[in-house]
């Protein structure tokens, strides 16, 4: 029987490889303008399916040429990290195996290396060995969580459960921070309900530091 899904990917790999091997030759940020891009992409809805592999390389046709280069050493632009061969890797793993990774019963392993990671990076940061850590998409969720878990007790300590009464009524909250603060913080708090009428800015430096 033949392997469907081998074509496709060994395309993508292949794909992929070329890019990260010109990925120090072409210019940093793309030269196409968005009408370019949308010249490319935006074409009409297709009435029935395609060669995947056909779909894979079109796709790195039509958007290689508006991508930036940020894995390369020479973009100095926001704080993004290039990803290490192997962190692909196991990118394209974690893709494939497509594991429903919010519990044991629905992936006992990606339970485990949640469990193994968690207690690797509370020995590597030397915080106490009972805390407990989260994983999230990014720098936006991580405020959200954060703050969101930082609300429950707050609120719990003066007898108010956030989870059963909401916020309408509830006690206010202060929320300290530098004024030197990254964005999230300010759309974190509009989300949860809180406001950035709770920012309390304490005074930093010119490195961020709190006086």
């Amino acid at each position: 029987m033949a392997r469907m899904h081998e074509e496709p990917l060994r395309t993508a790999a292949d794909l992929a490889v070329t890019y990260l091997d010109e990925v120090e030759d072409g210019p940093v940020f793309p030269s196409v303008g968005p009408e370019d891009l949308r010249a490319a992409l935006d074409g009409p809805l297709p009435s029935g399916p395609t060669d995947p592999s056909r779909v894979l390389t079109e796709l790195a046709r039509d958007v290689t040429p508006g991508l930036v280069r940020s894995q390369g050493g020479r973009y100095f632009g926001f704080v993004t990290g290039g990803a290490q061969p192997v962190a692909v890797g196991a990118d394209w793993l974690a893709a494939a195996w497509d594991q429903n990774a919010f519990s044991y019963v629905s992936s006992p392993a990606m339970s485990v290396v949640e469990d193994v990671t968690e207690r690797w990076l509370l020995e590597l940061l030397e915080l106490p060995a009972g805390a407990r850590a989260g994983f999230v998409t990014g720098c936006q969720m991580a405020h959200v969580t954060a703050l969101a878990a930082a609300r429950h007790s707050v609120l719990e300590g003066v007898g108010w459960d956030v989870t059963a009464r909401g916020l309408f009524g509830a006690p206010p909250i202060a929320v300290v921070t530098g004024d030197h603060r990254h964005s999230t913080v300010d759309r974190a708090l509009r989300l949860l309900g809180l406001g950035t009428a709770a920012l309390r800015l304490v005074e930093t430096d010119d490195h961020g530091r709190i006086i």
